[in-house]
């Protein structure tokens, strides 16, 4: 294969849109005109189709990276034959307001510095816009390039020539010189010199980072996290990418190859408490307006996930890519839009609670649309759905859109209460909500194998009734609860630490790696079930299956390989909550005030 492994890639964002960097130093994903959009540079799914930017220092085939700290600038380090050089390279940003934190300069920018030298520098810039279906011409004006059919704009230092579309150009770098190169995507010029851009875009990542206060069990790696959310966070909107890219493979030269630049509702309460948790209560507020204006556009029905503006697009194939290590089709869009997913409702409403817990701010109008998605789930909890795992066949009574059903009617119930409105139908809800509960512990449990399975009836296992303590539906000391986990780390695993989402035949060929959402969902059943000393040597070993920059895909085989798009926002989210429920459960106390909060009873329940 001769692709870079799909976690090698570097992870840039201002907010707007995001770039992927090679460990070569080519930048080969960028969007424009923002993350959702067309990738004018897609060589990350086509070798020799897809356009890229490539940077390359003579001597140096692959330099040595970080993150600078507390950001997602990006630092690397050459040394070659003849000297050595420094490279920043960063989606450049500056500090808002309240209301909008960050602000994109819509510039790329790369710069090297020859610390000792001199140095050879080589750049090409060859966008190819309609996922590289297109070539692009290049126009001289005002002292920069322009390709004017996207439109990207191109200012440099050193000198550049058009070579078919690809603007090319080298340099030797004198000790102490510094070459730069920026990409506009927003047909405004630099504000600034790229210095300077830099320090605003640092200072603008470190005052955001430096807002949260927690220090506790795996602060490095949480903190990490926080910030590729950030990224993956659109400023326009406050709508969480779930992922930057498209169809990068669940499995290697297979077809289970999606788009994931879009926003799963069932990111949504572990978004929201994950930013108050770490001091970013703005960031949580205005992801949850976003959420709740989804939803009112909503017709009957949710739907599980929608773009970053708030609406969806229809799926399609774009043939000409030969996708990632032959991986194909590549797609674009998402069918799953169209599905039923029930576990929709229930994130929703565990979002409101959390909210409303925190900050008591949810309006009167926001609480009746809410009740109206409470009032849905108690009309159809009897319904098949297509289940939290997007399987694309006919519905069935799948047990975590139950469990997750459950979750809506409770968190309607609990709200109520904590809204004090008295003329809810409370008595409506609690009774479905018990009456769905009975039936799930009947029918979704199966005695031989002590284990809850996937579907009602079945004897499938499903690694989403992890979450079965998390939400509070079962203690994690129940028995049910301990089988459960014991029976999905025993036959969904793939390798220490490491388990797969489920077995069951989805109607596609081959196989899937393990699931790393749920292999941190793990940890915290594990925790909730008074299993801390399991929790985290699993945990430990999660934190060797990152990336080298300490980035986390959808999924990685059990020889270790990343698997699935890249960066994922719920690898990123699990991570989060298994650290925070890991430090919890070191504080006792802490840990069983969190129960009590999943399981306390409520005085709107007297009505």
């Amino acid at each position: 294969m001769t692709e870079p492994p799909i976690d090698s890639y570097a992870f840039l964002s201002d907010t707007h849109t995001t770039a992927l960097v090679g460990p070569d130093g080519a930048v080969e994903w960028f969007c424009a005109p923002h993350a959702e959009g067309d990738a004018v540079f897609a060589r990350l799914l086509d070798r020799g189709r897809g356009g890229a930017f490539t940077l390359s220092v003579a001597g140096c085939p692959t330099p040595v990276r970080r993150y600078l700290p507390d950001s997602l600038a990006l630092e690397s380090r050459y040394t070659a034959p003849t000297g050595r050089a420094v490279g920043q390279d960063f989606l450049a940003v500056r500090a808002g307001d309240a209301t909008r934190p960050f602000l994109a300069e819509r510039l790329l920018v790369r710069r090297v510095t020859a610390e000792q030298g001199p140095v050879r520098l080589a750049v090409r810039v060859q966008p190819r816009p309609g996922y590289g279906a297109e070539a692009t011409g290049w126009t001289r004006t005002d002292g920069h390039w322009r390709a004017p059919g996207i439109p990207l704009d191109v200012w440099s230092t050193l000198p550049l020539t058009d070579d078919g579309g690809a603007l090319c150009g080298a340099v030797e770098l004198a000790e102490g010189a510094t070459a730069t190169v920026l990409v506009g995507y927003g047909e405004v010029p630099p504000a600034a010199p790229a210095e300077e851009l830099l320090d605003r875009t640092l200072r603008t990542w470190r005052e955001w980072s430096a807002r949260s206060d927690y220090a506790g069990f795996g602060s490095d790696a949480v903190r990490h996290s926080a910030l590729v959310l950030r990224g993956l966070s659109y400023d326009e909107t406050g709508a969480l990418l779930a992922a930057p890219t498209t169809s990068l493979p669940e499995e290697l030269g297979g077809v289970r190859n999606w788009d994931y630049r879009f926003t799963w509702h069932r990111d949504a309460a572990l978004l929201l408490l994950a930013l108050f948790r770490l001091g970013h209560a703005e960031e949580g507020r205005r992801y949850l307006r976003f959420l709740l204006d989804v939803c009112a556009g909503a017709g009957e029905t949710l739907t599980p996930l929608v773009g970053i503006h708030g609406v969806t697009s229809e799926e399609r194939e774009l043939p000409h890519l030969s996708g990632y290590a032959g991986s194909t089709p590549v797609r674009i869009g998402n069918e799953a839009a169209e599905q039923v997913q029930f576990d929709t409702y229930g994130h929703v409403l565990d979002a409101a609670l959390a909210y409303q817990e925190l900050t008591g701010e949810l309006t009167l109008d926001q609480w009746r649309l809410l009740c109206r998605h409470v009032d849905t789930m108690a009309d159809r909890w009897r319904e098949p759905d297509h289940g939290v795992w997007e399987i694309r066949g006919p519905r069935r009574h799948y047990v975590n859109s139950k469990v997750m059903t459950w979750v809506c009617l409770d968190r309607g119930i609990r709200l109520a209460d904590l809204v004090a409105d008295r003329g809810a139908p409370v008595r409506r809800w609690r009774d479905a909500r018990d009456a769905l509960h009975a039936e799930v512990c009947e029918r979704g449990y199966d005695p031989e194998q002590r284990s809850f399975v996937m579907t009602y009836g079945s004897s499938d296992l499903d690694a989403s009734l992890l979450r079965i303590p998390v939400v509070g539906f079962l203690p994690g000391d129940d028995p049910r609860v301990v089988g459960t986990v014991d029976r999905i780390r025993e036959r969904l695993g793939v390798g220490p630490a490491l388990v797969r989402r489920y077995a069951t035949d989805d109607g596609l060929p081959g196989e899937e790696g393990a699931f790393l959402l749920c292999c941190f969902e793990l940890v915290s059943a594990l925790v909730l079930g008074g299993r801390r000393d399991e929790a985290r040597r699993i945990f430990d070993r999660l934190r060797g299956h990152a990336g080298p920059l300490g980035l986390y895909s959808e999924q990685v085989a059990a020889d270790g390989t990343a698997l699935g798009n890249h960066p994922q926002a719920f690898t990123h989210l699990a991570l989060i909550e298994a650290a925070l429920n890991l430090d919890a459960a070191s504080d006792r106390d802490a840990l069983h005030a969190w129960a009590a909060r999943q399981a306390r009873p409520l005085a709107a329940e007297a009505g």
